[in-house]
C-alpha cells in the first residue's frame, strides 16, 4: 500500500511561523521555512496505474523504486533521514539502490529526494552528484552545485547544515541515532 503524505494543521501552522535563527556554522538562513513538496503533480497510486507508469524516457519504474518513492514522501517538511535508514525501514535493497532510485526520481520535488543524506550526516549527493566544493566526488564533471542546490532546498525547510556540509542539528533525523 504506498504511504499517502498528508500535511497536518499543526505542521502548517509551524511552518507558517517559523523564523530560522542565523548561526555561524550554517551555510545558508532563510526568512521563512517552506514546504517545498507541497505541490501538484500526478503520482500514480493504484497498482494498475503505476504498471503503466513510465517515465518521460520511456522507463517503467520497479517495485523497488515505488518503495523508495512512498517511503520517501512520508518526510516531513524541516526533516531529513539516511539512504541507510531507508534500506533499513523498507527491509530491502541498499544504501547505493536508494541513491540510484532518487537519482532517477520522475515525481521531484513531490517525492522529496532532496530530503536524505548520508549515513554519516553529510550533504551526501544530489542529481548524480556527490559532495560540495573541495568535497565533490565524481570527476570533472562534478561541480558540486548540484549538491549546494540541495543544501539551499533544506534550507528552506529549516534545514541546515554545516560550511563542511554536515547536518547542524541532529534532532532533525526522521530517524534517530541509538
Amino acid at each position: 500500500m504506498p504511504a499517502i503524505r498528508t500535511q497536518s494543521r499543526s505542521t502548517k501552522a509551524a511552518i507558517d511561523e517559523h523564523k530560522t535563527a542565523t548561526t555561524r556554522d550554517s551555510i545558508l538562513v532563510v526568512e521563512e521555512m517552506q514546504d517545498l513538496a507541497d505541490c501538484k503533480m500526478n503520482y500514480p497510486l493504484s497498482e494498475k496505474d503505476r504498471n503503466t507508469f513510465k517515465t518521460h524516457d520511456g522507463k517503467r519504474v520497479t517495485p523497488h523504486q515505488w518503495a523508495v518513492y512512498d517511503f520517501t514522501r512520508t518526510i516531513p517538511c524541516g526533516r531529513v533521514t539516511t539512504y541507510k535508514d531507508i534500506c533499513v525501514a523498507l527491509g530491502q535493497g541498499s544504501p547505493r539502490s536508494v541513491g540510484s532510485a532518487l537519482r532517477n526520481n520522475p515525481f521531484a520535488p513531490f517525492v522529496p529526494c532532496h530530503r536524505i543524506i548520508a549515513s554519516n550526516l553529510y550533504i551526501g549527493g544530489f542529481f548524480g552528484e556527490w559532495g560540495t566544493g573541495a568535497n565533490a566526488r565524481g570527476g570533472q564533471k562534478n561541480t558540486g552545485l548540484q549538491c549546494n542546490r540541495k543544501m539551499e532546498m533544506l534550507a528552506k525547510e529549516g534545514v541546515t547544515f554545516s560550511v563542511e556540509g554536515y547536518l547542524a542539528d541532529e534532532s532533525l533525523l526522521l530517524i534517530g541515532r541509538d
